[in-house]
């Protein structure tokens, strides 16, 4: 059976090891694909398995690989993929939906802490010398927060919201959710709450919802006016959740004290992108997932969702 990696280098520049791939047929990896149709079908081929973490499948792609008939997604989100074309012309969509829930979770607080304390602009003060001229015992730069007490709102209450909210708690906090369901259990994390009342009540809010038509661009001017001022914002979902604009307008007037975001509109992030320039705003570059521990979890479940595939009992199916 043959395989082909369009992107293989986000997953893996080399640190880990494609073997468990490797071992269930003929495999070849690309580094990058250019995201041209003519590209991406000359580097498909006539395999049968493609696996792509960002490089995109359209429709007029899948309709003119005939031998393609599995996509495995390096990746929990699968909008990469025309998923109703895949679904017509019989190509079965997998993507890899738990791998990343505790390195994400641990990255939005990671955000969080950054803006409570500056460590990283503290410790580059300190290299530049200015420790070593100070006429007190210690100085900072910024409002340095304290997060106890204070009300966390998360949005989109899934496996890595619970665990933003776990985590929450441990620091003291009280922590209100909005999702479209939770359960018991999730009761003990988070108070639930309407939209509204998450605006208006929290000192951090922190985005943990998929993308979908009714979450892009959910925060807005409209729903920024709902919130406190001085809001703490946080989002390692998906960019497009955020109107960087609006986000930009309420960072520079005030409304939004900070803003700490892993993931933009498009990426890699364009330099007239107005976060860029906004300010308060911490940006990192998508790496909310990228620990080795999560990307070694990620090729071996990709692994079992093709041999699934291979047996006929297809698992994490997105397009059933």
């Amino acid at each position: 059976m043959k395989m082909v990696v369009l992107d293989g280098q986000t997953l893996n520049p080399g640190d880990i090891s494609w073997a468990e791939v490797e071992a269930l047929g003929d495999l070849k990896v690309y580094a990058r694909t250019p995201y041209e149709e003519a590209e991406i079908l000359k580097r498909i081929g006539d395999a049968e398995v493609v696996m792509t973490n960002k490089t995109p499948i359209s429709k007029a792609t899948i309709e003119k690989a005939p031998n393609l008939k599995f996509v495995s997604v390096l990746a929990t989100g699968f909008n990469v993929v025309d998923i109703e074309s895949a679904k017509q012309h019989g190509v079965v969509v997998s993507n890899v939906p738990t791998y990343g829930t505790n390195s994400t979770a641990q990255f939005a607080i990671g955000l969080l802490l950054e803006v409570c304390h500056h460590i990283g602009e503290h410790n580059r003060a300190v290299h530049e010398g200015r420790w070593e001229t100070s006429e007190d015992y210690c100085f900072w730069d910024y409002p340095l927060i304290e997060l106890d007490g204070k009300t966390m709102g998360i949005i989109g209450f899934g496996r890595i919201g619970q665990t933003v909210g776990r985590i929450a708690k441990a620091f003291g906090m009280t922590v209100i959710a909005n999702s479209r369901s939770i359960s018991d259990e999730t009761k003990e994390i988070a108070e639930a709450v309407s939209l509204d009342e998450l605006f208006a009540r929290a000192d951090v809010i922190s985005l943990h919802c998929p993308l979908t038509p009714e979450t892009q661009n959910l925060i807005n001017k409209d729903t920024i006016a709902k919130m406190k001022d001085g809001v703490i914002l946080i989002n390692n979902s998906r960019g497009p959740v955020l109107n960087e604009q609006d986000v930009a307008d309420a960072l520079n007037s005030g409304k939004i004290s900070y803003a700490a975001v892993d993931v933009v509109s498009v990426e890699p992030i364009l330099p007239d992108n107005p976060l860029l320039k906004a300010k308060n705003c911490i940006i990192t570059p998508h790496i909310s997932w990228a620990p080795i521990e999560s990307r070694k979890r990620l090729m071996h479940t990709t692994a079992e969702n093709i041999e699934a595939y291979q047996k006929g009992k297809p698992q994490n199916v997105v397009n059933p």
